[in-house]
C-alpha cells in the first residue's frame, strides 16, 4: 500500500494541503510530542505562505494535536497514556456505528474502492515494518469513514483515530502482532462491501477493544 497517510485530493486548497501534511507528521510522531512548530521552515518546505500554515495550525489546535502559547509559539501536544480510556470510550461507541453506516450507505464506487483496498492489504504492506503497518491501518480507517457520507461524523472519527494512533506510535518498538491487527480489516472490509451492517459493527467493536487491550498489556 502507499506509505503516505495524507489523503487530501489534488484539488485541495493550500491550507488543506498544509493541514494534511502537518496532521500526518504529528499523528505518526514525525514531529515529536512537545517539539516546537517552526512555521518559517514549514513555509519553505511546503512552498506556501504564512496564512495557510497559520490556518492549518488553528485547525490542528482544535483537534488537540498542537497547542499555542502566547509569546512562546506553537508546540506538538504531549501524548498522555492517561487519555487512552477516554479516547477508547468514544471510539467504542462511534467506530461500530460508522462501520454499520458505511455498510448501509456505501455507493457502488465506494464498494469497488474498498474491494481494491482489501485486495492490496496483504500483498503490499511490509509484514515486519510496524510503522508502515500503522500507516496502512490509518488509511483503512479513513477509507471506511468516507463511506459513512456524514462529514460531521467523519471529522470526529478521524480526530479520535488520530489521537489513538499517536498512542500506538509511542509503543511501536515494543508492539508484536501488529500485522494481525491490520489483517483484522480484511473481514471488516468484506462485511462493509457486502452490506452486512451488523457484522461490520461487531468486527469494528472488536478491533477497537483489541487496540486498547494491546496497549494496556504494555503499560
Amino acid at each position: 500500500m502507499n506509505a503516505r497517510v495524507n489523503d487530501e485530493p489534488a484539488s485541495a486548497t493550500l491550507t488543506e494541503q498544509a493541514y494534511a501534511v502537518l496532521r500526518d507528521r504529528l499523528v505518526m510522531l514525525e514531529i515529536r510530542p512537545g517539539e516546537p512548530i517552526n512555521e518559517e521552515r514549514l513555509r519553505t518546505e511546503l512552498g506556501v505562505g504564512r496564512t495557510p500554515i497559520r490556518e492549518a495550525l488553528k485547525r490542528l489546535e482544535q483537534e488537540r494535536l498542537v497547542v499555542a502559547f502566547p509569546r512562546r509559539g506553537t508546540f506538538a501536544t504531549d501524548v498522555n497514556i492517561s487519555d487512552l480510556s477516554h479516547i477508547s470510550e468514544v471510539r467504542r461507541t462511534l467506530e461500530p456505528l460508522a462501520a454499520a453506516a458505511a455498510a448501509e450507505r456505501a455507493t457502488a464506487e465506494d464498494r469497488a474502492s474498498l474491494t481494491d483496498l482489501r485486495s492490496r492489504l496483504d500483498t503490499a504492506t511490509p509484514r515486519g515494518d510496524n510503522t508502515e503497518l500503522l500507516r496502512a491501518d490509518v488509511g483503512v480507517h479513513r477509507a471506511i469513514y468516507r463511506c459513512v457520507h456524514n462529514p460531521f461524523l467523519e471529522d470526529t472519527l478521524v480526530s479520535y483515530d488520530n489521537l489513538a494512533t499517536r498512542i500506538w506510535c509511542l509503543f511501536l518498538p515494543r508492539l508484536s502482532g501488529m500485522a494481525g491487527h491490520v489483517d483484522e480489516h480484511v473481514p471488516l472490509l468484506t462485511a462493509i462491501v457486502e452490506g452486512d451492517a451488523e457484522k461490520a459493527s461487531e468486527l469494528s467493536a472488536e478491533h477497537v477493544i483489541g487496540f486498547e487491550r494491546a496497549i494496556r498489556a504494555l503499560i
